[in-house]
């Protein structure tokens, strides 16, 4: 195997492996943002975690968190929730780098 191929291979793995754990991390910050959502909602145990998996679910619905916010953003508006779009974005920034922390943590 020549030095390029070696030097491909290394790249094309640390890509893979660098959007494995964006993924993860973007999967548990939703996870986290629904806890967070669920307790704004007044849910808690089961339902506050059944909640988290449909928040998560959401973001498989387009690219980017817009389908994340809007599924939050919908559900405070139904139950009469006033939280402003630019705290959830603030709260879905913070929960990001938390859950990246955690990653790197191995937790």
């Amino acid at each position: 195997m020549t030095t390029f191929e070696q030097r491909k291979d290394a790249f094309e793995n640390k890509f893979a492996h660098d959007e494995d754990l964006r993924f993860k991390a973007n999967a548990r910050r939703n996870k986290l943002l629904g806890l967070w959502a669920a307790e704004k909602l007044g849910k808690s145990g089961a339902d506050a975690d059944a909640y988290a998996k449909t928040v998560v679910i959401a973001d498989f619905e387009e690219a980017g968190d817009e389908d994340v916010l809007r599924k939050v953003k919908n559900d405070f508006t139904l139950a009469g929730v006033s939280v402003p779009d630019s705290e959830i974005r603030r709260v879905m920034t913070e929960l990001l780098i938390q859950a990246a922390e955690e990653i790197q943590a191995g937790r």
